[in-house]
C-alpha cells in the first residue's frame, strides 16, 4: 500500500506528523510518500504525479494552507480515486471520505477553563500544558461508495458522524 502524506513545508507540526506516521508505516506495510507543499499549484502537480501508480491513498496533515485549500484538496482526491483522510470533519462536510482529529469545541471549552483561572488569579505558567482528550471519526459514505470501498461496520460503529 502507498500513501502520499500532503503537508505544509511551512508549518512546524507537519514535520512532526509526517515524522509519526512514518514511524509506524513500516509495521503496517506502508509505503509512505511525503507530499511537500507551497501552494494550490504545488497541490495541484503533487498528487497528479502521485496518483499515476495505482493503489495510493492519502493522509492531509494538519495546516492553516489545508483548510485555506479544502475544496481543492478534496476535489483533487475525487478526481485521482484517491481515499483520504483529513484531519478534521470540515473535509468530510465538503465531500471527503473521513476525518480523525481532535474535538475542537472541547479543546475551546479547555481554553475556556483556563482564561477563567488565569483571570481568577492563577499564573499561566502554573497551568499544565493540555493535549487533546476526545477525537471525533467522520466518514462519508457515499465518497466511499463512490471509491468501491466498504466500510466495516465495527469501523462505522466508533464514528461520531456518518454521512449518507
Amino acid at each position: 500500500m502507498r500513501v502520499a502524506v500532503l503537508r505544509d513545508t511551512t508549518s512546524p507540526s507537519g514535520y512532526a506528523q509526517l515524522g509519526a506516521i512514518q514511524a509506524v508505516a513500516p509495521s503496517l506495510r506502508i509505503e509512505v510518500t511525503p507530499v511537500s507543499t507551497r501552494d494550490a499549484g504545488d497541490m495541484e502537480r503533487s498528487l497528479a504525479s502521485f496518483a499515476r501508480a495505482p493503489n495510493g491513498e492519502l493522509i492531509i496533515t494538519a495546516s492553516a494552507q489545508a483548510l485555506h485549500h479544502r475544496d481543492l484538496i478534496v476535489r483533487l482526491a475525487a478526481r485521482h480515486k484517491l481515499p483520504a483522510v483529513y484531519f478534521e470533519r470540515s473535509f468530510v462536510a465538503a465531500g471527503g471520505l473521513m476525518s480523525y482529529g481532535p474535538d475542537f469545541v472541547e479543546q475551546y471549552r479547555q481554553a475556556a477553563s483556563y482564561v477563567d483561572r488565569i483571570l481568577k488569579g492563577e499564573k499561566s505558567s502554573d497551568l499544565p500544558v493540555q493535549a487533546p482528550t476526545k477525537f471525533e471519526l467522520a466518514i462519508n459514505l457515499k465518497v466511499a461508495q463512490t471509491l468501491g470501498l466498504k466500510v466495516p461496520p465495527s469501523v462505522l460503529a466508533q464514528a461520531n458522524e456518518v454521512t449518507e
